[in-house]
């Protein structure tokens, strides 16, 4: 029979689960996730904890002190606009109070437990995730035989006509009446560069895809909790 902590865990992985798969429904569909999910989310995780310290006092509650730690964190990297948008951002530090501890399932994680926050896991895991995308994207490049560096790496080919319809950057821009590449994608009126291209007469263009933080992010919860700490794993085979 598991443990009352372990059943915790399980209540976080389901809660998890629900929460980060419907927001990253939504911010495929719409690029939008509701407030209230990470609401939800805070307070649920404030709920288990409570649980937690009358049913297993003998826990190490010097993790909690991290819980304002990764908000901050977070917070940090959402005003430097690394990474996140701010539902990823608000997402983060839900997590960072639904799931301050490592958790343990049984026999999972299956890489043992880190010694990090099980939050910082979670991130962790997810920006790894994310590091994927390239190498995934140079696979589907080379399938279509359309390897030019570096857009390969970043994006894909797309007729214009369908690039208006689908949530993607331009990683291509007009100067001087010729095309160029453009290494970050930028926050301008995408149906305006877009027309541009189609005024010179050009079918297709090189985009990159506005992928949503919040599947990676999934992911890396699932990681977390079934798998453990890639980076930690990854560090010790290293040394």
């Amino acid at each position: 029979m598991l443990e009352t902590g372990a059943l915790l865990d399980i209540s976080r992985f389901i809660i998890g689960i629900l929460l980060l798969g419907y927001a990253s429904y939504t911010d495929i569909k719409t690029r939008r996730a509701a407030n209230i999910l990470w609401i939800i989310m805070a307070i649920a995780g404030v709920i288990l904890l409570i649980i937690q310290a009358f049913t297993n006092p003998f826990t190490n509650y010097l993790y909690l002190l991290f819980i304002p730690v990764m908000i901050a964190l977070i917070y940090g990297f959402f005003q430097l606009r690394l990474i996140f948008g701010g539902a990823d951002a608000k997402a983060l530090m839900a997590l960072a109070i639904l799931v301050p501890l490592q958790p343990a399932i049984d026999q999972f994680p299956l890489l043992g437990r880190s010694i990090f926050p099980g939050s910082w896991t979670i991130f962790s895991n997810s920006v790894i995730i994310f590091l994927v995308i390239p190498i995934t994207l140079l696979i589907y490049n080379a399938a279509k035989r359309n390897i030019q560096f570096p857009y390969c790496l970043l994006g894909y080919k797309m007729s214009i006509e369908k690039a208006k319809q689908t949530f993607v950057w331009p990683m291509e821009v007009i100067e001087d009446g010729e095309r160029h590449f453009a290494y970050l994608p930028k926050e301008f009126d995408v149906d305006d560069e877009l027309a541009q291209f189609e005024k010179l007469g050009y079918t297709d263009i090189w985009v990159t895809p506005k992928i949503p933080f919040m599947i990676p992010l999934l992911i890396g919860f699932i990681i977390t909790f079934l798998a453990g700490d890639i980076l930690l794993t990854l560090m010790n085979i290293i040394i």
